[in-house]
């Protein structure tokens, strides 16, 4: 089952949403001494990405990956490993970054990533977003890559700009030992309505999450179980 975090306000919910993923990176590390977290793009995380590289953390110890990525060339504004490096990377030390090379195009991509990420049997820690249409990273309602049970996967005709992207897929998604979505605002609302009823969306074909949510984002849904 899901789990709701509720707070006041968004900063308080990217706190704690901090808080949680330093604590569990802490966890994995101490018990196989490395930790795999997979991180979301978009403009929500960003808070929390900064409350996160306050932290103190063995950062030569944690590997980062990508939820997603959208086929622009590198050092695009709108690419997802800008933001993440302009709010996390670029601010910690030694670390091991894992970026998607999407300017390579979609299928090409999603070929390499498979690679990188062969290895590993199970992401410690996987943070998503989640868009108004209940998809998180690039996989939206409806799109064939919805299907796809390879680990990483090309996506085309995407209802957001640009039409090519690549994501990590359901099953590698499933799969990881931790999800949380951060989320906020009363653009949300109404889809976290539908989330919570069970509806067959991108967001709730990938097993249990941990929502860090502020009020307005539930303020459809006055049962916060």
């Amino acid at each position: 089952m899901h789990k709701w975090f509720v707070y006041t306000q968004f900063d308080d919910a990217s706190k704690a949403a901090a808080d949680f993923l330093a604590d569990r990176i802490k966890i994995s590390i101490h018990k196989n001494g490395v930790c795999h977290v997979v991180l979301p793009g978009g403009n929500t995380p960003a808070v929390c990405l900064s409350y996160l590289a306050e932290k103190d953390l063995p950062w030569e110890k944690i590997n980062w990956y990508l939820g997603d990525e959208r086929c622009y060339e590198v050092g695009h504004v709108d690419r997802n490993d800008l933001m993440l490096d302009n709010n996390l990377w670029s601010r910690i030390g030694e670390t091991n970054i894992h970026v998607i090379p999407a300017e390579q195009g979609a299928d090409l991509a999603a070929k390499l990533y498979r690679e990188t990420i062969a290895a590993i049997d199970s992401f410690d820690i996987v943070f998503l977003g989640m868009g108004e249409d209940g998809h998180t990273a690039s996989l939206f309602p409806d799109n064939e890559a919805l299907n796809d049970d390879r680990s990483v996967v090309p996506v085309f005709n995407s209802p957001k700009a640009p039409d090519e992207r690549v994501s990590l897929g359901v099953e590698t998604l499933k799969n990881a030992k931790t999800r949380m979505v951060l989320a906020s605002g009363i653009s949300k609302a109404s889809i976290i309505k539908r989330i919570r009823s069970a509806e067959p969306l991108p967001i709730n074909s990938i097993g249990d999450i941990r929502w860090y949510v502020d009020e307005a984002a539930i303020s459809e849904d006055n049962d916060r179980k």
